[in-house]
């Protein structure tokens, strides 16, 4: 078994168990810039040896791809699991946006079975993080009042916030510097990459146990919704990367990341464009359910279904 989602598994086990383990937060802080600026620059070094018109097309489904998940998981919490109309907006915001941390560990599953993939594929990490919260505000202020929106504090909170500024930037950087231009960068944000990832898993672990209690209240739909939506994200990911062209291991990180749900850059806006929504109900369901799901069990399961889809 791979290493590294077991240190999820000890930081959740150390939390329920009352260890009092625990990380600096300013550490925490770290490592979240280091492996948001370690992806970006890899997926721009990547960017560098591409063509852009050959990939415009692909930036393009998989912009569309972020704009349906949300448009379909919405339906299901507001008919289906009877939410309000904002909290299922807020939710399905979501799971339209994408888990920087679901991506470094199904990247490393790749690299630990040496499977090949279009190592661009942090670009499309970043036109992710945009689109399903988009649409998660407007279904939230459909036939309701929308001049209210902080239109000016939601746009910043979107494209500044932390996570694109480092994200974007990292792709940007690498993307100019190439792969020869980043040599010296090398030891530090790519061969150190794997021993960051468990430190920031170990903290995830006792973050989402800390939610846990949450569970109790949020009810048993919602954890169902958190388990099943991911799966049918995936499925829709997984068929996309295959139409446009991407190879089994592209495919497995383009359906990994339409599975995963955003807990950091999505709470962020939708506090600010859907107030009314309860932010509790969304950070159960992605942090507490899909996250540990998606890494423990989702992203070989998720491999079998990209097997399925390449007819292997």
């Amino acid at each position: 078994m791979d290493a590294i989602p077991l240190f999820f598994l000890l930081g959740f086990a150390a939390r329920l168990a009352r260890s009092d383990l625990k990380l600096p937060g300013q550490l925490y802080e770290a490592l979240s810039i280091y492996l948001l600026l370690a992806i970006g620059l890899k997926g721009g070094m990547e960017l560098a040896k591409q063509d852009p018109l050959q990939v415009l097309p692909q930036a393009l489904s998989v912009l569309a791809l972020g704009v349906i998940i949300p448009l379909i998981a919405f339906p299901i919490l507001y008919k289906l699991g009877r939410f309000e109309r904002h909290d299922a907006a807020a939710i399905a915001g979501h799971y339209g946006s994408v888990s920087v941390v679901t991506f470094a560990v199904a990247v490393d599953y790749l690299t630990a079975r040496n499977t090949p993939y279009e190592a661009y594929l942090p670009l499309f990490l970043v036109l992710l993080e945009m689109p399903g919260i988009a649409v998660g505000i407007l279904l939230a202020r459909m036939g309701g009042e929308m001049r209210n929106i902080q239109w000016g504090a939601l746009l910043h909170e979107i494209f500044l916030g932390k996570s694109m500024v480092l994200l974007a930037g990292g792709l940007l950087i690498g993307w100019i510097a190439g792969p020869q231009g980043l040599v010296p960068l090398e030891p530090f944000f790519f061969v150190l990459f794997k021993g960051v990832l468990c430190l920031f898993l170990l903290e995830m672990g006792l973050v989402a146990a800390g939610q846990a209690g949450q569970l109790r209240t949020s009810g048993p739909f919602l954890a169902a919704f958190a388990v099943g939506m991911p799966i049918l994200s995936a499925l829709i990911g997984a068929l996309t990367g295959a139409l446009i062209g991407l190879s089994p291991g592209g495919t497995l990180l383009l359906a990994t990341l339409a599975a995963s749900a955003s807990y950091i850059a999505a709470p962020a806006a939708m506090r600010i464009a859907v107030p009314e929504a309860n932010p509790g109900l969304s950070i159960t369901a992605a942090l507490v359910v899909t996250f540990p799901f998606n890494i423990l069990l989702g992203i070989p399961l998720y491999d079998q279904i990209v097997g399925l889809v390449f007819g292997g």
